[in-house]
């Protein structure tokens, strides 16, 4: 006679997964049922390759979207999940194992719209935690079920209590539809002439599974669906994406914990102490072996003083915080990212299904040794050397891929020899990658097709200015051509100067690169000296008669600009770019405090003005609206303090000005001082106001220094050996 179990699991639980395992072999079924994508039946056998190393995740995706809304999910399993247990027990035993749930090509269809989840069936281990005396679900399954060792198989008790919490509460539209074609699954297995099935799915769906319900009903339940065509592959997933906080509906607080908890079959408690400490001498904080004994103690009184068979992550996380790190919170941190959650990624054997972009990248990342991580980790590369460029355009190709594996920082060195890059591998990247397989089968042939369709339809002069520096650091010669008659052509009709000047930088820092990179950037030089030509001829009919939001919008492209041509270091267009900026500031009443500050601010930075305490005076006089001076002065001290820091007119010339505004002008002005002042560094203002409080004191000249009383007497010896050692006057 045949018979069915119906294990109802939680779907990442070490002490279930345990128990489900010893369940099995005591049960030997002859087939075994899995909650998961049927789609995925032709590729199981891969998860007991010993090249899968969880965890790892079931991917389903459309690969020809109808309505060009491309749609995948994602099954993740770990180590310690049930159903990653019952699919390694079925193809070690020789077992049949197939998945029993909905279709993917079914559940990628959007369902029609429900009414919200009931609390009864959106937390159902709430409900018996609640009943059991608990006020956090999780602790109390942890101490039914995690954290169990030996003892009665739990799953019989589980389903008696799903089935009361079920009662007569009648099941969404999808639930109904998935627990059908799980019932219609079974009846399959049975009538293929399996006489020992093993169902394990989510302890919610245990009654609807043991429940008998015609087979014509469960017919009715699923008959026209709605589908789309689906593909499935196994990716690698991480303990990042299986935590609750990633957002993962099913998931858990503690993915390294309950790894822990998993492996650990004896003295988990003292194993994961002892790691802890491990983790903390790595760092090198002082953690002994009394340390652990101690934290050891502690965590197992806590649990028996609550009441728990084992202590769980509460109570050896405040061992840890009180003995371990002595009270201090930021070590407590670094076991809570290293440990509580153990990132990890996965790994899938080579012959698991890829795109060809997929494999190409593959191939990629072992020519260049650089192997995907799940931790945020720093690669600076120096892109003298042949790997280290090629690293870089790797990266920079995948950027216009939207495949952000790496992203660029703020490099530690000054010059444009090097890059640094954070980089941090996201199991997401698969779906985005098997996404721009639509370009082409290779890295470099997708990222090229990527640009030239990015250069056909920007519509903006920045947008393909953008494009162009990103082909030039992705070396992306086969695109640029098509990239640079678009900007070309773009660039010679546009006629808004702030449009070709926040084109310019990216332009410069392309050409820069391109240098740097071995990269033929002959044509975007031209499109550059076209730029600077027109947009000094643009500048003043552009830059007057600008409000508020406008001037300060301006200044950002001024000082964009005057950067970008510093970069290009090219003196023809800097001395067009300065007489330029002089014939502006030669009719100040046009402009904006805010833009003629930061023009006077420019021109002395580059030695072109020897008038500036004049001009500055002026623009705080008592016959100046205190908005615009307080605007001027924000536009010429943006930026940094030095200057007021080490000239004593300038700052002289501030500080009467503020010290002699009317109480309700000084109100008016002070948010626009408040934003100039709090920019710069502490230690800046600092500085500043230790000047300003020595101005009583210190004489008014501004070249004259504080004078010292020395007694030259007692300095002599001093300053004999001084000159002795500097090799300045010989030895008598």
């Amino acid at each position: 006679m045949s018979q069915v179990e119906v294990f109802g699991v939680r779907h990442h639980g070490p002490g279930s997964a345990r128990a489900l395992r010893g369940a099995l072999e005591d049960f030997k079924p002859d087939a075994v049922l899995v909650e998961g994508p049927p789609e995925a039946d032709a590729i199981v056998e891969l998860a007991g390759d010993p090249e899968m190393v969880p965890p790892v995740a079931l991917l389903a995706y459309s690969p020809v979207p109808a309505d060009g809304d491309r749609r995948a999910a994602f099954w993740p399993f770990a180590e310690f999940s049930p159903e990653w247990q019952a699919i390694r027990y079925a193809l070690s035993a020789g077992v049949p194992v197939r998945f029993c749930d909905l279709p993917a090509a079914n559940q990628l269809v959007p369902a029609e719209e429900e009414p919200p989840e009931e609390g009864l069936r959106l937390d159902p281990l709430g409900w018996l935690a609640k009943a059991a005396g608990y006020d956090d679900a999780e602790r109390w399954w942890d101490d039914v079920v995690e954290h169990r060792h030996g003892g009665p198989s739990p799953f019989p008790a589980i389903a008696e209590a799903m089935a009361e919490l079920r009662g007569e509460l009648e099941p969404a539209a999808r639930e109904e539809q998935r627990e059908a074609h799980m019932r219609r699954t079974v009846r399959r297995a049975l009538r293929e002439g399996h006489e020992r099935v093993a169902v394990v799915c989510g302890a919610w769906h245990v009654p609807a599974l043991r429940a008998k319900v015609p087979a014509a009903r469960d017919d009715r339940t699923l008959r026209g669906l709605p589908k789309t065509r689906v593909a499935m592959t196994w990716v690698p997933w991480t303990h990042g994406r299986l935590a609750g906080r990633s957002g993962y509906g099913a998931g858990v607080r503690s993915p390294g914990w309950y790894h822990h908890l998993f492996a650990a079959r004896d003295r988990p408690i003292e194993r994961w102490l002892t790691a802890a400490a491990r983790v903390l001498r790595e760092e090198d904080l002082h953690v002994s072996s009394a340390h652990v004994i101690e934290a050891v103690r502690l965590a197992e009184a806590l649990a028996a003083l609550r009441g728990r068979p084992l202590a769980g992550l509460d109570e050896v996380t405040e061992a840890t915080r009180a003995v371990l790190c002595e009270g201090a919170e930021l070590p407590v941190r670094i076991i809570q990212d290293r440990m509580v959650v153990g990132e990890r990624l996965g790994a899938v054997p080579e012959r698991t299904p890829m795109v060809p972009l997929q494999r190409d990248l593959q191939a990629e990342q072992r020519r260049l040794r650089l192997r995907p991580s799940a931790l945020e980790k720093e690669q600076d590369l120096d892109l003298r050397k042949p790997t280290d460029l090629e690293r870089s355009r790797l990266l920079h190709r995948l950027r216009m891929l939207d495949v952000n594996w790496g992203v660029p920082s703020e490099s530690r060195s000054k010059g444009t020899f090097r890059e640094t890059w954070t980089l941090l591998w996201r199991p997401e990247f698969d779906v985005e990658l098997i996404e721009a397989s639509a370009w082409g089968t290779t890295v470099r042939g997708a990222s090229t097709a990527r640009a030239r369709e990015a250069a056909g339809s920007a519509t903006a002069l920045a947008d393909l200015t953008a494009v162009a520096e990103r082909c030039l650091l992705a070396d992306l010669g086969d695109a640029l051509p098509a990239v640079m008659r678009a900007l070309a052509d773009r660039a010679a009709v546009d006629t808004d100067v702030a449009h070709l000047m926040a084109a310019m930088p990216a332009l410069v820092r392309a050409l820069r690169y391109g240098d740097v990179r071995g990269t033929s950037t002959g044509p975007l030089r031209t499109v550059v000296d076209g730029l600077v030509v027109r947009v000094c001829v643009g500048l003043p009919p552009a830059i007057t008669g600008l409000d508020d939001d406008a001037a300060r919008e301006f200044l950002g492209h001024v000082d964009a600009v005057h950067g970008a041509l510093s970069l290009l270091a090219d003196e023809g267009h800097i001395e067009r770019w300065r007489r330029a900026l002089e014939g502006l500031l030669d009719r100040p009443g046009a402009l904006h405090g805010l833009i003629e500050g930061r023009l006077t601010r420019l021109l002395l930075d580059a030695g072109r003005l020897d008038d500036v305490p004049d001009r500055m005076a002026r623009a705080v006089s008592v016959g100046a609206a205190p908005d615009r001076a307080a605007a001027w002065v924000e536009g010429f001290l943006a930026g940094g303090g030095l200057l007021l820091m080490h000239d004593e007119a300038l700052l002289r010339l501030v500080d009467e000005w503020v010290a002699g505004l009317p109480a309700d002008s000084f109100t008016d002005v002070l948010p626009l001082l408040r934003r100039t002042f709090g920019a710069y560094p502490a230690a800046e203002r600092r500085a500043i106001g230790e000047r300003l409080r020595r101005r009583g004191r210190a004489p008014a000249g501004r070249d004259r220094p504080p004078e010292d009383d020395v007694d030259e007497a007692r300095a002599a010896p001093a300053a004999a050996t001084a000159l002795r050692i500097l090799g300045w006057e010989r030895p008598a």
